[in-house]
């Protein structure tokens, strides 16, 4: 699979299947994340716009970011 750039519109992405976290709001305000075939990356989507840009990240990246949330490391940006 050729690398596919981040901003490359969501629907254009192969197949792939889309989760969004149990603490979803139902207006619609929340994130999608998707694993790409071949362990090639994890894309992001704004779930009110599923067509729109994706950011695409390394499983190290995300990896990065988990461990970040659940230690507390971005605590701040919530009201």
């Amino acid at each position: 699979m050729n690398q596919i750039a981040n901003g490359t519109p969501a629907g254009q992405l192969p197949a792939l299947t889309w989760r969004k976290s149990r603490r979803s709001n139902p207006s619609g305000n929340c994130v999608e994340l998707a694993e790409l075939p071949g362990g090639a990356g994890i894309a992001v989507r704004n779930s009110r716009d599923p067509e729109g840009p994706a950011l695409i990240y390394t499983p190290d990246e995300i990896t990065a970011f988990i461990l970040g949330a659940r230690d507390g490391d971005f605590d701040h940006l919530v009201s």
